[in-house]
């Protein structure tokens, strides 16, 4: 089974992605297809609530990293603003209504992140003090994220449409073009920060339920979480599309 139809609580990872989509009236999404897509294509179709799916496939998902399924999904990127949701996060309405709501402009992007808790590791962000994203870093234990004030990443991330054009793709074309085909979108992200070429406004999301499911472990710990169910709002009228970063 790939790890996107992996239930929580009877509900797939991917399901639950695409109905927080429906409920927070988003229309369109894009999926990105490698390990077994052809289960993907069946549990999910061409519409799933109120949201029309279209779907990319990366032939070489073993040997690549997120940042080149992005690419392959470029066409997406560049058609409007993207939400771009990673395959193996499972979380609770108020994630993306933070993040969807959060924009106050039609050129800032956003970061959904969170306090680090004992149970999480992984890639983070550093903030300064206006709530921007100075950098990531991947690989955190709790440990050192906590002892040095960083922010889990959700891997909910929203980008404008100015940003995909002027620097996003050309930043993935340009680590397709060098060989760096396993790059991750994070990576990606830190190389236009640090150029100057990225303004990242993070979303603190600390205190809703969300959890990256890698292991059986994380999916128990996530049973333990959404125990209660799961919330279920729509309050925004807002045109946007999903790129699922599926592997």
């Amino acid at each position: 089974m790939p790890k996107p139809l992996v239930e929580v609580l009877g509900t797939p990872i991917l399901h639950n992605t695409l109905n927080q989509l429906s409920d927070h009236c988003v229309r369109e999404a894009t999926i990105v297809v490698g390990y077994k897509q052809e289960a993907i294509r069946e549990a999910c179709g061409h519409r799933f609530k109120d949201v029309d799916i279209a779907y990319v496939t990366n032939p070489i998902f073993d040997r690549t990293g997120s940042a080149y399924s992005l690419w392959l999904a470029r066409d997406t990127l560049l058609s409007g603003d993207t939400v771009l949701i990673e395959g193996d996060v499972f979380f609770e309405s108020e994630v993306l209504k933070r993040t969807l709501h959060t924009r106050s402009s039609a050129d800032q992007n956003l970061a959904a992140v969170a306090s680090f808790t004992a149970d999480m590791s992984g890639s983070a962000v550093n903030l300064d003090a206006n709530g921007q994203v100075t950098t990531f870093i991947m690989n955190q234990t709790p440990q050192a994220a906590q002892a040095r004030s960083l922010f889990k990443t959700i891997n909910v991330t929203a980008f404008s449409a100015a940003t995909s054009r002027t620097s996003l793709v050309t930043a993935l074309r340009r680590a397709i073009q060098v060989g760096a085909i396993k790059a991750y979108v994070e990576e990606i992200l830190a190389s236009l920060i640090d150029r100057g070429e990225l303004a990242l406004s993070a979303v603190d999301c600390s205190g809703t339920r969300w959890f990256e499911i890698d292991s059986e472990t994380d999916l128990r710990i996530a049973e333990g979480l959404f125990a209660g169910g799961l919330a279920s709002h729509c309050k925004a009228h807002v045109r946007t599309e999903l790129i699922e970063g599926l592997r």
